[in-house]
């Protein structure tokens, strides 16, 4: 990560949501960039925060923390909005709109009460705004074009402040042609931790943050289709998809807590196993402890942020995954017939000579494709792909696993590999008898009744005397 120094400069004025001239453009933050896809550490500011107020900083899966500048008491940020390759999973590329290099944008982290003054540079080919979605603050500083300010022009920068009146979790994204720049990927998260001891936010060891988002990219190319409304193909956590997406670790007993916003444009039941979990906050505040119940599931919905907390209690590798299925898959067509029970295999690699894309289900399911080796174009993401330690896993999309371990240092966010089940812990194979082997009557298997001939299905007419 280039995290060099910030320039040293004179603290600037306020200046709501309007152009920079040249003279303050000369004292502006540095625009930190980052190009690498791998989860960062948390970023700790010199001094703990800067102001005096410590906090236990976030982890952005597969992202960073932006870093800031002190001026005269109030915490310096530069987004820079821009073209950015991001690299969704090894070797597979995606021509995105992000900020700082990246999409999404680095993360903005800050305490309850500081005033931020972030600078917002337009290099994209054409104008954008910033919206800080749901923060308080002044109406000029909401970020709608057109509505609380003109919009940012190429080549400019316009600069908000205002004061991060309450702790919670946030997004940040242009309201300005929402449809292409939210489609290319312009987003990233905001996180503002209490002030003081919060009855309602409890101290964690571990705090997670990430976007839920979705693209449609043609098998082959590397730009996203920005008309598509509900047919995306790759569904993704912060721009990053299974098996390319980083584990969530923990300690075991670790009290943890996850942040995850959705900006795709479905719901998202995002599901972990092995424990169960509580919703303890929303980007409207923290949950009142009587709201609150034990769960497994919890639905995001479209322009949500849900903040969920778990105590990491059980050992192992534990999935956590997008419950809608076709969202832990990668490249999923929708024109793809379904041939199960057909035998294709001599047929695809000629049809395949002839449409370089096709691709088909398996004659027994799903799970051929990855035994059939279909080549597929350039800069395609699999359907089904991410290995394990014994075989195929077969998600793609929005899947990870929290890996956790007893002997995980306290503040080590590295991944500690796969778990070693216990004996006597795992699933394993029964042995089945040989033909011809004797049993006891106990073990004798039942003979399976043979299905009737011509077996027929009696469709119901009418409403059977029900009104409706």
């Amino acid at each position: 990560m280039q995290r060099r120094q910030f320039f040293s400069g004179a603290a600037l004025g306020a200046v709501a949501a309007a152009g920079v001239s040249r003279v303050a453009l000369a004292a502006l933050p540095e625009a930190v960039q980052q190009t690498s896809a791998d989860t960062a550490a948390p970023w700790t500011p010199p001094g703990v925060t800067g102001a005096g107020r410590p906090y236990n900083p976030v982890v952005t899966l597969n992202g960073w923390t932006l870093p800031w500048r002190m001026a005269n008491g109030v915490k310096e940020f530069h987004l820079v909005a821009e073209p950015v390759v991001r690299e969704m999973a090894p070797g597979f590329l995606v021509n995105m709109w992000g900020y700082n290099g990246q999409s999404p944008g680095p993360t903005i982290e800050v305490v309850e009460g500081d005033r931020v003054r972030i600078y917002v540079t337009n290099r994209l080919p054409e104008h954008t705004t910033m919206h800080w979605h749901g923060q308080r603050l002044p109406a000029g500083m909401d970020g709608v074009g057109g509505l609380t300010q003109p919009q940012i022009q190429p080549g400019k920068t316009f600069v908000y402040e205002f004061v991060a009146r309450r702790p919670g979790s946030f997004m940040y994204h242009p309201h300005a042609d929402e449809m292409t720049q939210m489609a290319m990927g312009m987003m990233g998260l905001w996180v503002t931790h209490p002030k003081a001891k919060h009855p309602l936010i409890e101290a964690v060891a571990r705090d997670y943050c990430f976007l839920l988002n979705a693209f449609d990219v043609e098998p082959g190319s590397m730009t996203p289709q920005v008309n598509t409304m509900l047919e995306q193909n790759i569904w993704a956590w912060n721009s990053r998809v299974f098996p390319g997406i980083s584990p969530l670790v923990a300690r075991l007993g670790e009290r943890v807590r996850v942040r995850i916003g959705n900006l795709t444009m479905t719901n998202h039941p995002i599901h972990i196993h092995g424990i169960e979990f509580e919703v303890t906050g929303t980007d409207g505040g923290p949950v009142p402890k009587t709201a609150r119940w034990p769960e497994v599931t919890t639905d995001v919905a479209v322009g949500q942020m849900r903040q969920i907390e778990f105590i990491a209690d059980e050992p192992g590798d534990w999935a956590m995954h997008c419950h809608k299925s076709h969202h832990t898959m990668g490249a999923m067509g929708h024109g793809v017939p379904t041939m199960i029970g057909v035998d294709h295999s001599s047929l695809v690699k000629r049809l395949q000579k002839t449409a370089p894309d096709y691709m088909v289900m398996g004659e027994r399911g799903m799970a051929d494709m990855g035994e059939m080796q279909m080549e597929l174009p350039a800069n395609t993401f699999p359907m089904m792909t991410g290995t394990g330690p014994y075989g195929a896993i077969e998600m793609g999309g929005m899947f990870t696993t929290l890996k956790v371990r007893a002997d995980q240092k306290t503040g080590d966010y590295g991944d500690p590999g796969w778990y070693a089940m216990p004996p006597g812990t795992q699933a394993r194979e029964v042995p089945t008898p040989t033909a011809g082997a004797a049993q006891s009557p106990a073990t004798t298997a039942q003979p399976t009744p043979a299905a009737p001939p011509n077996a027929t299905v009696r469709k119901p007419q009418g409403s059977g005397g029900h009104q409706h």
